[in-house]
């Protein structure tokens, strides 16, 4: 038996399902799945224990596994939740002004950022001298306080040479990992390209983890067999092609899910919403294939220059933040961005220590700030450039959870806190929709004593009049599930929306839409003389593990269809076993002066236009061969195409500028 393993390691759970590759029948390769918490301290071993268990599902052994191709969320979590290790941006020829120009300044955050001259121009040539003092004078500190480095030149794309020396000199004086963005991209754009090549930087270390972790499983169960990584754009490339470019893996676990909901109800047209334990990702089938954004993947409110999936992600997930937000007499129940350790997932895991500390609480008379809160430690994640504050805060804590009333004692050791769970190192636990899920007998695998007494905790808090908010902490849960439902509506609306050019965001507050929205969830008649009637035009495919939960619901507030497939729980770990590796590779042709024709990559200029697209085309095959290859395709198809801008002077036709676009495809190899 050939089988294909397919892993996806979300922000809660990792999942593993098996595929038998020797069937014909598609939908019947499914021979097992499995779920295990993702264990964030060490990946392998959630990894572990969803293979072996789905292995012992199909009876099937180890030696029978030919391909292993990976899936995370763990990438986009990361940027939606602001975490990441701390990285020194190298801008080698930019001006200050640039860094405030497509949202890098924010990105940067308190990031150190080195100013070099050098550079080139749009035609490749040298605009300035690279001086390498103001990196020099600071190397041995930044070495000390950073976990990696991205290097961004000016026009980079069109000649790599200055970013090619700081890379090798900051290799070679630091050992860790630097990013160069002419690695990342061929397009222009300076400062969105340096903001790309920043957040791939901060990406390292957690991919690497993951690709470690996954070879250790493989290792320890005798599995040879290749791996892969699914792209954000659904395609398929080594697991070492991933490691040097972790930045195009930001949405891999949302491509993945589009390509499982194709394969598991073969819908051409349809809103695809993938909630997980983070986030939920929306996006749509055109044609039975994912959409791809023009513009670049936006994920934590960057618009990166990575090709994926245009892919609406939102912080609202199983485990979201459950907080009160809005008018103080009348506060309404929010949900994330932030995601917490669910209550009952915690007391599952750590059991008396959980309720000793949920039932002191419970019998306090006055509301504590912070009850049915905890922290720990996580595990892992970068501790470069920490406060003296944060680093104190920070071994205080350990592996068992500490309730965090009584433990902070300021709002400063609060704020230090954010700091650490925002840069991966701490976890919060406190109650989340899975919390309700649990409350109401929707769920059973964790503890749903704990989440009653979590929801109790928080019911009993104050509104502006001093009541408490909900008497009945069932009651509570099924406004946080009705929450989410709305919630899901709104998100796949706010995508329709901006998906047709509007302002998602904007429109979707505006009173007549919500006032649509209130009237199906209550099922109450219009009262306006005005009113508004909305409809999506296809149906909404719903994924996850709590799918069946939310989205039939929301897909009733969209007046639309609700599809929700057998093995939803799993689309994620299916869609990255079933897709392709794909590579492009692009040369621009220019003419920076006339009877002189400059390509990308190749030094000495052509005389001729013919020969410079032959150069071109020749340069192209060569590198996406090379690409391909390390993707790992043994074999693969490429196909060539041309864009070319051309403009009529002294009635001549002149070539201003072309490109010439490389992409081969091919099927990842599984062993015999």
């Amino acid at each position: 038996m050939t089988l294909l393993l397919g892993i996806d390691t979300g922000g809660t759970f990792t999942d593993a399902v098996l595929l038998d590759n020797s069937t014909s029948d598609e939908l019947q390769q499914v021979v097992a799945k499995a779920k295990s918490l993702t264990t964030r301290h060490d990946l392998s071993i959630g990894i572990a224990g969803a293979v072996e268990a789905a292995l012992k599902e199909s009876g099937c052994q180890p030696e029978d596994i030919k391909l292993v191709s990976v899936s995370t969320t763990l990438a986009t979590n990361a940027l939606v939740e602001g975490q990441g290790g701390r990285v020194a941006l190298i801008a080698i020829g930019f001006a200050k002004k640039d860094l405030e120009n497509a949202g890098l300044a924010d990105a940067i955050g308190q990031d150190p950022v080195i100013m070099l001259p050098g550079g080139h121009t749009t035609h490749g040539t040298q605009a300035d001298t690279l001086d390498m003092a103001g990196l020099e004078a600071q190397i041995e500190e930044l070495k000390e306080n950073v976990t990696g480095f991205a290097v961004a030149g000016y026009f980079a794309v069109r000649n790599p040479e200055h970013e090619i020396i700081v890379r090798d000199y900051i290799f070679a004086k630091t050992g860790k990992a630097v990013t160069c963005s002419h690695e990342l991209s061929v397009r222009l754009n300076g400062p969105k390209r340096a903001l790309t090549t920043l957040l791939n930087a901060r990406l390292v270390p957690m991919i690497t983890r993951l690709i470690e972790a996954t070879h250790k499983m493989l290792t320890a169960h005798s599995i040879k067999a290749p791996v892969m990584m699914v792209r954000g754009d659904g395609a398929l490339v080594s697991a070492e092609f991933a490691r040097r470019r972790p930045i195009e893996t930001i949405l891999s676990g949302p491509a993945a899910s589009l390509v499982g909901a194709r394969y598991l109800t073969r819908a051409d047209q349809a809103f695809v919403n993938d909630i997980g334990g983070t986030t939920s990702d929306v996006a749509i089938l055109e044609n039975g294939h994912p959409k791809l954004d023009p513009d670049g993947a936006m994920v934590g409110g960057f618009r990166t220059m990575v090709e994926a999936v245009a892919m609406h992600t939102f912080g609202l997930g199983g485990d979201s933040e459950v907080g009160l937000e809005g008018p103080t007499l009348r506060p309404e129940i929010s949900l994330g961005p932030r995601r917490l350790v669910p209550i009952s997932l915690i007391a599952k895991q750590f059991g008396k220590l959980i309720h000793v500390a949920l039932d002191h609480q419970l019998k306090n008379t006055l509301n504590g700030r912070y009850d049915g809160r905890f922290a720990m430690l996580s595990g892992s994640g970068p501790t470069a450039g920490l406060s003296a504050n944060e680093s104190k805060l920070l071994e205080s804590l350990n592996d068992v959870p500490q309730p965090l009333e009584g433990f902070l004692q300021s709002t400063r050791e609060a704020a230090s806190l954010n700091k650490l769970v925002g840069q991966g190192l701490v976890l919060v636990a406190g109650l989340t929709p899975s919390d309700a899920m649990h409350a109401l007998n929707h769920h059973d695998i964790w503890d749903k004593s704990a989440a009653l007494k979590a929801l109790k905790l928080f019911a009993r808090r104050r509104d502006g009049s001093g009541n408490a908010i909900m008497n009945d902490p069932l009651e509570l849960a099924e406004r946080i599930i009705q929450r989410v439902q709305r919630r899901s509506a709104e998100v796949v609306l706010q995508t329709a929306f901006e998906i047709e050019g509007r302002n998602g965001a904007e429109l979707l507050q505006h009173e007549l839409v919500q006032n649509v929205l209130d009237q199906r969830l209550n099922k109450t008649a219009n009262s306006n003389m005005i009113s508004l009637d909305m409809n999506l035009d296809r149906p909404l495919i719903g994924l996850g593990a709590s799918a069946y939960q939310y989205h039939p619901k929301a897909a009733e507030l969209l007046n639309t269809k609700a599809i929700v497939p057998e093995h939803a729980d799993v689309a994620n770990a299916i869609g990255a076993v079933v897709g392709q590796i794909s590579v492009r590779f692009e040369v621009t042709i220019s003419q920076p002066a006339e009877g002189r024709f400059q390509v990308t990559g190749i030094e000495i200029p052509f005389a001729d236009e013919i020969l410079a697209f032959e150069g071109a085309e020749k340069f192209a095959r060569e590198r996406v061969t090379e690409l391909v290859q390390e993707a790992g395709a043994k074999e693969f198809e490429i196909t060539i195409s041309k864009d070319e801008k051309r403009a009529t002077l002294e009635s001549r036709d002149m070539l201003v500028e072309a490109t010439i676009i490389a992409v081969a495809t091919g099927r990842p190899p599984i062993i015999s």
